[in-house]
């Protein structure tokens, strides 16, 4: 097994796992994808607790790699919380949001914290990680990397475009973990972090935490791969996963265990307002843009990086479409569907999962195999739902904390220099 840049259509430099992780971005400006797709051990068991099962699906990515005898044990440490999968009457709903930040980032994180905190210890380096949040991946990041050895952290997020709830937990952290407010959107910080990263006088010392980061991708895969079997273990058949997408890395985790043998029948997308990948399905032209605002803020991405992970698994619009669908969900939508999906089953979802919710209804009423992906307690988006649903939102404990906090950041411009002064 090894690892290659997708702009890299020779695969002439080829990576060990541990090497790709600690990069982040391949200095072609790339993202690291594997040179093969593992198909799943037919005796993997749901029996196992999930650090264990997770760790026999990671094996076959980091046979022969540094960190090939550590993984049961950071697996073990990076997952301590459930995969819950929760039957309602029309759907069943992947919860993801039981971390200690309360969204779907908490899996990769984590287990990219213990990764790299394993390996730089093993090397006796150092590492700052650069990571440009759109709400919760920061937060996320933050709390896995807080007080991590041989590890600082810089976190760049939009002024004025994140949740309060979400800037408090970006902003909560200090010792090692700084910080930035950017006066500009998110793709402004995503460009400011691949500046920085193709820049000699900062390269060496610097990794990512964003799902450009191959340690992001392939925890996500996981719970994939056991939800879908567990689904199929409940329902006997296997499921439509409906998948809130902004950046497009939680997805691709689901295409890649789709392609590892994972049995689910199809991936969907559901995007806001920022409507780059439907575009692109229905002209065949892909074009990247500007991102717009909206309720959803998590997603709001106009050139989504990890397309070219797709683009590299599925190498053809032909093909592309054959696998890929996605559909764009308006701030009204994400409203009418909060309110009504509360009074019709008193359950509360945040602003991404109603975007799937809304696609499920318009799109997939008719199914009986749908799993709809929660990527984030509702909890963290107060200000949204609570109006809608006409009641407060019960605070999980590990949010509770996390607020509590005194906070501090940094505002600064979009020139990605000023992260270094």
């Amino acid at each position: 097994m090894y690892y290659y840049s997708t702009r890299d259509k020779n695969r002439e430099h080829r990576l060990t796992a541990s090497e790709a992780i600690l990069k982040g971005l391949a200095p072609d400006g790339g993202l690291y994808v594997p040179s093969q797709f593992p198909q799943l051990d037919c005796s993997l068991s749901l029996d196992l607790p999930y650090g264990q099962f997770a760790s026999k699906v990671l094996a076959p990515f980091f046979k022969d790699d540094e960190l090939e005898d550590s993984l049961g044990d950071i697996c073990t440490k990076a997952f301590d919380f459930p995969v819950v999968l929760n039957s309602l009457k029309d759907k069943t709903v992947l919860e993801l949001f039981h971390g200690p930040t309360c969204a779907f980032k908490d899996f990769g994180a984590r287990f990219l914290a213990f990764s790299m905190e394993e390996l730089l210890r093993k090397n006796g380096k150092k590492l700052c990680i650069l990571v440009a949040t759109s709400g919760d991946t920061g937060g996320a990041v933050a709390s896995a990397f807080y007080r991590r050895d041989n590890l600082s952290v810089k976190v760049l997020f939009p002024k004025g475009r994140v949740a309060q709830r979400q800037k408090k937990q970006l902003t909560c952290w200090g010792e090692n973990v700084e910080s930035f407010e950017v006066d500009g959107s998110f793709d402004d910080c995503q460009k400011m972090v691949k500046s920085a990263f193709v820049d000699k006088r900062y390269m060496d010392g610097l990794s990512s935490a964003n799902s450009i980061n191959l340690g992001r991708l392939l925890p996500q895969m996981v719970y994939y791969v056991y939800a879908s079997m567990l689904y199929q273990k409940e329902k006997g058949k296997k499921p439509v996963i409906i998948i809130p997408s902004g950046n497009v890395g939680n997805c691709t985790g689901a295409y890649w265990a789709m392609t590892m043998g994972a049995p689910i029948e199809r991936v969907v997308l559901a995007v806001n307002a920022n409507r780059t990948i439907p575009d692109y399905l229905s002209c065949g032209k892909y074009e990247p843009r500007s991102s717009v605002r909206t309720l959803a803020n998590a997603m709001d991405v106009g050139a989504p990086s990890n397309m070219e992970r797709l683009f590299s698994l599925y190498p053809d619009f032909d093909s592309v479409r054959a696998h890929l669908s996605a559909w764009s969900v308006s701030d009204d939508e994400i409203r009418q569907t909060i309110r009504e999906e509360y009074e019709e089953d008193g359950y509360v979802m945040c602003p991404h999962t109603a975007c799937g919710e809304f696609v499920r209804r318009t799109q997939f009423a008719d199914f009986d195999n749908i799993m709809l992906v929660s990527t984030a307690h509702p909890a963290k988006f107060d200000t949204v739902v609570e109006p809608l649903i006409g009641t407060e939102v019960p605070l999980p404990p590990a949010l509770t904390d996390l607020l509590d906090k005194p906070n501090s950041w940094k505002d600064i411009s979009t020139d990605y220099n000023e992260l270094f002064l």
